[in-house]
């Protein structure tokens, strides 16, 4: 995504085509020039107290680490500002309690469906993971995905062994991907897992971190939409930093003679 600007206002390419930056991309830009991440912004109307303590307390015991302000604070979970320490939007999107996550970031959650045909008519399971921060919901998502889809018979000498319909360890890849590079600065948008008669697609909200394409992320590119969510995530051994998520998904889908998935990179509808 590289922007050109006119009389008309500023242009970002997507694809093969030009399209008017809205507000979020404006925005997004002036971030990035800032050198910030949304999640990385204070909610100064809050406090530490908005934290749902025994979320905090988990993380801390899967990651091994001392259950303390000073590490939130180093991982970008508590800021201080103006004399006190508040959440992040990445703090809150990770650890805020019920009600308050709810209120201010009401589409940070995930959303299953299974459709009846190969496309978005019939619906034949749905669930809505709102009471589960994003950080919770992987298992749920898989229990989800498992009950909707099959199993396949390989027998191997005189030994049978059950093949899932997609690669787990590859849709793992993606839907911890998806988690930690969705643009939570949108309204209105969630992440998607939907599974059709032939085929599933996850889907998160926003278009690739600003400056950055396809062929960048397809070559190993990395570049951190948010850098909280992706510190808390790579304490919690779920994500790397180092651009390996497609190779790994590839060789996944290679391993267990799956086909390759498909990438792509639609936009919010703004005009032409």
């Amino acid at each position: 995504m590289s922007p050109r600007f006119s009389e008309q206002g500023i242009y970002v390419r997507l694809g093969s085509t030009n399209r008017r930056a809205g507000p979020e991309i404006l925005a997004e830009m002036q971030r990035s020039i800032a050198g910030l991440s949304f999640d990385q912004l204070p909610y100064p109307d809050l406090s530490s107290e908005d934290l749902d303590p025994a979320r905090v307390q988990r993380f801390f015991k899967q990651s091994g680490r001392e259950d303390n302000a000073k590490h939130l604070e180093s991982l970008g979970v508590l800021i201080a500002h103006a004399g006190r320490l508040v959440p992040s939007h990445g703090g809150l999107i990770l650890f805020g309690r019920d009600a308050v996550r709810r209120r201010v970031f009401p589409d940070a959650a995930v959303s299953c469906a299974r459709f009846r045909g190969t496309d978005k008519v019939d619906f034949l399971d749905r669930v809505a993971l709102d009471d589960e921060t994003v950080l919770e919901v992987i298992e749920d998502v898989f229990k989800f995905i498992r009950r909707n889809t099959r199993l396949a018979a390989r027998i191997t000498g005189v030994r049978r062994e059950d093949i899932p319909e997609y690669p787990e360890i590859a849709l793992r890849e993606v839907l911890v991907n998806a988690i930690a590079h969705a643009d939570y600065s949108l309204t209105g948008m969630r992440i998607r897992v939907a599974i059709y008669a032939d085929r599933l697609e996850v889907e998160n909200p926003g278009m690739l971190p600003f400056g950055m394409t396809l062929d960048d992320f397809k070559a190993g590119v990395s570049r951190i939409r948010n850098r909280v969510i992706a510190r808390v995530m790579r304490e919690l051994g779920l994500l790397e930093e180092w651009g390996t998520g497609y190779r790994r998904v590839l060789e996944d889908c290679r391993a267990g003679g799956y086909p390759p998935p498909e990438w792509q990179e639609l936009g919010p509808a703004w005009p032409p």
